[in-house]
């Protein structure tokens, strides 16, 4: 992997450019092995101005979260309030927009870098499940209980659901940024997720049987 030349040092840089450069280094080398002055370098600026807006690697990490995921979330549950659609459409915007936003850009590498360091930094993952899985969740298995509620999909075990609903997406970022490297041709993800969605909405369908319970 090429890795990108600092940019041009100058004096100054704004908040969002250390934490862009802070998520480049986060996916590259992981948490850990990211240092503050390499963020620095990687911005064109120096330890001291990034320190201007930032005492810590943590509050760098969490600036990445709060301007690059947490408004995807924000937005997802606005869709939420204002669908007024089926379920199945509800639940397939919802995960479309999550892929498109998140999935197919940078911040795809963050769940596996999360996977990786999670046990190593309990703060750092106390944190991003607060703010980023918990609301993930909460939107999945709001799409559920709508379409629980409609008799659009069979009645299940929400909590259960979200998982099995949730990994197959996660799994596929995490094989994209760890193993992929060594497959002898790239997976397209759009037909990943085509086949996800078709089984998952082929397993909510409530049938004829069922809606007679």
């Amino acid at each position: 992997m090429n890795t990108p030349a600092p940019r041009k040092r100058r004096k100054d840089a704004r908040p969002g450019e250390l934490a862009d450069a802070a998520l480049e280094l986060f996916v590259e080398r992981g948490f850990a092995a990211t240092r503050l002055e390499d963020v620095a370098q990687r911005a064109g600026v120096s330890k001291g101005t990034l320190y201007l807006y930032f005492d810590s690697k943590e509050a760098l990490f969490k600036a990445v979260i709060q301007d690059g995921i947490v408004p995807v979330l924000a937005e997802n549950e606005a869709i939420l309030a204002q669908h007024t659609g089926s379920a199945r459409e509800l639940m397939r915007t919802l995960l479309d927009n999550w892929w498109k936003k998140i999935g197919q850009t940078r911040f795809a590498g963050i769940p596996k870098l999360m996977v990786a360091e999670a046990r190593n930094f309990p703060e750092l993952a106390e944190y991003y499940v607060d703010n980023v899985i918990k609301r993930g969740r909460q939107l999945v298995g709001a799409a559920l209980e709508r379409g629980m509620r409609s008799g659009e999909f069979r009645p299940l075990d929400i909590e259960t659901a979200i998982d099995v609903i949730i990994a197959p997406i996660l799994m596929l970022l995490i094989w994209r940024h760890s193993l992929a490297c060594g497959q002898s041709s790239e997976q397209d993800p759009l037909h990943y997720l085509d086949i996800h969605m078709q089984l998952l909405f082929d397993g909510l369908r409530q049938t004829g049987k069922e809606s007679q319970v």
